[in-house]
């Protein structure tokens, strides 16, 4: 039986048990999981109707759990090779193929489309984003959101304006085995008394060496893959251990053309993490000065931009020492005695929180002094924590906040933006939070925004 529209509109009106049933999955899903998830789903006729854009590696995970609560009619990549691989994957889970373009508009033009998810490169997130909203679709984006620190503004209108359900892939909010929440509630719980300093250690960059310009692969419209971005020439080498260095696809992160590094890749997790555990995240809230005190690039700089036009240009190494109006400091680096993860330090104490585990006097303390039982959920805006995507859908019905909400995250982001400006410009900056202007420094002030190439302008 085909959607419809009156499909939605019952969904809307009633959120299905089967749907609720599909809660906390892990990070990444196989397919196996997938097929028994949608054994139990809702009626098909009860679905939400699905569109893919970006259908490369982040896609594996996202697009598969989305569609335990969709049903995906319609992909987009500017790869073909891309497009074709979810094809498979969607034909496997449906039991049907979807239809593919190679032009996002050409799925936003869909009227029987409701949502959509984008996996594309960093660069490509804003206008997709707000043109997806424009068009009526809800939205779920894959972090970093954006390139810029004034494409956060532009998100942010557009969802005011609009009123679409945004949902941010900020997973830490809600996955990983809720330790994150956990952390931030034995922080609101005074565990270890008044926060006076964050540590996040998100890790460095790799570096690449000089990579030969080499034909664009025949699956790939390589013009379309830069968009707003520069044209330039496309670079790759295959290196030993089978993997492939480039300028483009999953390397795409460490170029300043296409990303922020790994102070936007990584530290769109544990920053926003960490302002919202010292409650930095609201409006008018976030960062007051961030300083540079330690920066390694692979290319030298001149005014901020790379020398070098044949190899990665991230840095590779940092240390960026951040201060806040409630005094917290709050330092980002490449590398820290604890490994990955966010280091809360205390008044009365201090623990380590990652991905895999939290460690620390104050968490050990927890099987005799438990947190109050509805802890987590009071973190959580008062609801039990569901998986990333179940919250985003039960937020389509209510048409409330998900819990990675674009406001948060631009507030968070812009952090890791001005880290990024201060160690380009290597000079430190003062931020007015309320303003989000940076004082004093009409250069750096600049630096909020690109201009797109002629043809990729984004009108929000």
């Amino acid at each position: 039986m085909p959607i419809t529209r009156q499909s939605r509109r019952r969904f809307l009106q009633t959120t299905s048990s089967a749907a609720v049933a599909a809660v906390t999955a892990p990070y990444f899903f196989s397919t196996a999981q997938l097929v028994a998830d949608d054994a139990k789903a809702e009626s098909k006729n009860d679905r939400l109707v699905l569109g893919c854009i970006g259908t490369g590696s982040r896609w594996g995970g996202l697009g598969l759990e989305a569609m335990k609560f969709a049903d995906c009619i319609a992909v987009c990549d500017v790869d073909a090779r891309h497009a074709a691989g979810a094809v498979n994957r969607v034909q496997e889970i449906q039991g049907r193929q979807p239809v593919v373009h190679d032009d996002y508009r050409q799925l936003l033009d869909r009227d029987d489309i409701d949502v959509v998810t984008i996996a594309t490169t960093d660069h490509w997130h804003t206008k997709i984003a707000v043109e997806a909203m424009q068009s009526g679709k809800d939205v779920y984006c894959e972090k970093p959101l954006t390139l810029t620190i004034d494409e956060g503004r532009q998100i942010c209108r557009t969802v005011e304006r609009t009123g679409r359900v945004f949902q941010v892939g900020t997973q830490q909010r809600t996955d990983m085995g809720q330790r994150f929440l956990q952390a931030i509630a034995m922080i609101r719980d005074g565990r270890i008394g008044t926060v006076q300093r964050v540590t996040c250690d998100i890790g460095g960059a790799p570096t690449s060496g000089a990579l030969p310009i080499v034909e664009v692969p025949a699956e790939l419209q390589w013009e379309k893959w830069l968009g707003q971005a520069p044209l330039a020439d496309y670079r790759s080498l295959a290196r030993d251990d089978g993997g492939t260095q480039s300028r483009g696809h999953f390397n795409f992160r460490w170029w300043y053309e296409y990303s922020g590094g790994k102070l936007t890749d990584w530290g769109a997790h544990h920053v926003d993490i960490a302002q919202w555990a010292i409650g930095q995240n609201g409006p008018g809230e976030g960062v007051k000065t961030v300083e540079p005190l330690m920066v390694e690039h692979p290319v030298e700089l001149q005014d901020g931009m790379p020398v070098l036009d044949d190899r990665y240009n991230t840095a590779t190494g940092f240390h960026i020492k951040c201060t806040f109006s409630n005094e917290v400091e709050m330092d980002i680096v490449s590398e820290s005695p604890n490994g990955n993860g966010i280091l809360f330090e205390g008044t009365e104490g201090r623990f380590h929180v990652a991905r895999g585990r939290i460690s620390g006097k104050p968490f050990e303390e927890l099987s005799e002094r438990p947190l109050p039982e509805d802890a987590i959920a009071q973190v959580y805006g008062g609801k039990q924590p569901t998986s990333h995507m179940q919250n985003f859908v039960e937020c389509i019905k209510s048409r409330e906040q998900p819990i990675s909400d674009v406001f948060t995250h631009h507030r968070a982001l812009t952090t890791c933006h001005l880290s990024n400006i201060a160690m380009r410009l290597n000079r430190p900056l003062t931020w007015d939070a309320k303003t989000e202007q940076i004082l004093g420094d009409d250069d750096a002030n600049n630096w909020q925004r690109r201009q797109p190439r002629e043809g990729y302008e984004i009108d929000a």
